[in-house]
């Protein structure tokens, strides 16, 4: 069977999360010893996964030339295709295609992200207000992927597909084990996320306004000037609140395993990586109660409502409490093992096999 996997969503300046999934994915099959070719648009793409796998240049996937992409993969003999996106060429295909919808936010929450171009934004908005964009994509495939079950609820239920859909998890990369509580550690709270309205970090701030005195609300990602304008408004005198404007990796695993507790009120995910990463490190988790959240964190999470700065701030500071608080994170640890790259890889390689059967 000869398998190709779509590497070209994987960045070379930074990973996003199609990059990240990119990138993982490719590391579970690799991990279950799987045999494929990987399919490139820039060699340093390559740094990104295991040493040696094989592999392909082609164009980008967002170069005109994609419309041809399926006469390649005829002519490299592909049996079956994985993209984890939904974008690929596929006319005149004569193998396997798996395609990928990670999430449906932009269908309940339609804003385009802010950092990209006015005429891009409208073209967003457009694609996300009329479904048979998508649909059309979707049905070009014969399996549709998504990373949680919720994911999988939304897109049944906004018809974007008639194909079968199939849950592949997102998992954490490789994360140190080793964990200290320090005096430090009984102060700072982690949010890693976007921006966007939807990720509703103001409750976050309001929250901290009623938290005890000297805890600091560390903002991790990369944020514009006009956004941190807004958000800092809503900070009062005395509350400590840091905007870090991006982290490297390593910063941010420094940050996160010696945090208090990573905090979210996101009020839409398709999943939540950075909940898994918190408790595969052994940090405790308070978080909007989403049911991708409850989906995710299972029992090993204090949930608040995300309309709610009071019931924040009351289930943060919950965790001063020591027995509660290694509670959480015994509970945390056994959560975050069931997701992992390799049984991601797994599960995908069986929806490989099962389509291939179907010839």
């Amino acid at each position: 069977m000869k398998i190709f996997i779509d590497a070209r969503w994987i960045r070379v300046d930074y990973h996003d999360g199609i990059s990240r999934y990119s990138a993982g994915i490719i590391q579970g099959l690799h991990e279950n010893k799987i045999k494929f070719t990987v399919l490139i648009n820039d060699k340093r793409q390559l740094e990104s996964i295991p040493k040696g796998i094989p592999y392909k240049l082609v164009q980008s996937p967002l170069s005109f030339s994609e419309l041809f992409m399926a006469k390649k993969l005829n002519e490299m003999k592909a049996d079956v295709v994985y993209s984890p996106f939904q974008i690929m060429g596929t006319w005149g295909r004569k193998y396997k295609l798996i395609l990928t919808l990670h999430d449906t936010i932009y269908y309940l929450h339609p804003q385009a992200p802010t950092n990209l171009p006015l005429a891009a934004r409208i073209v967003w908005r457009i694609f996300h207000m009329a479904k048979w964009p998508q649909r059309f994509l979707l049905n070009n495939a014969d399996r549709v992927v998504t990373v949680s079950e919720y994911s999988k609820k939304n897109i049944e239920n906004l018809k974007l597909t008639k194909r079968e859909i199939c849950v592949v998890y997102n998992a954490p990369n490789s994360l140190p084990k080793k964990r200290m509580e320090t005096d430090k550690t009984k102060k700072n709270i982690i949010y890693m996320g976007s921006f966007m309205p939807y990720k509703n970090v103001e409750v976050l701030i309001k929250g901290m306004n009623l938290m005890p005195h000297g805890f600091t609300l560390h903002l991790l990602s990369r944020i514009s000037e006009e956004r941190k304008a807004e958000l800092s408004q809503l900070i009062k005198q005395g509350v400590k609140v840091e905007f870090h404007n991006g982290t490297s990796e390593e910063e941010y695993i420094d940050l996160l395993k010696n945090a208090f507790c990573l905090a979210t009120g996101s009020k839409e995910e398709g999943f939540g990586l950075p909940i898994v990463e918190a408790q595969a490190l052994g940090t405790p988790v308070v978080c909007s109660n989403m049911d991708i959240f409850k989906e995710v964190a299972g029992d090993g999470a204090l949930f608040f409502d995300y309309d709610s700065p009071e019931d924040f701030a009351t289930q943060a500071t919950k965790l001063s409490n020591p027995k509660l608080r290694q509670d959480l994170i015994a509970k945390g640890y056994i959560q975050a093992k069931k997701f992992s790259w390799k049984n991601s890889g797994k599960k995908l390689h069986g929806i490989f096999l099962k389509l291939v059967s179907e010839k």
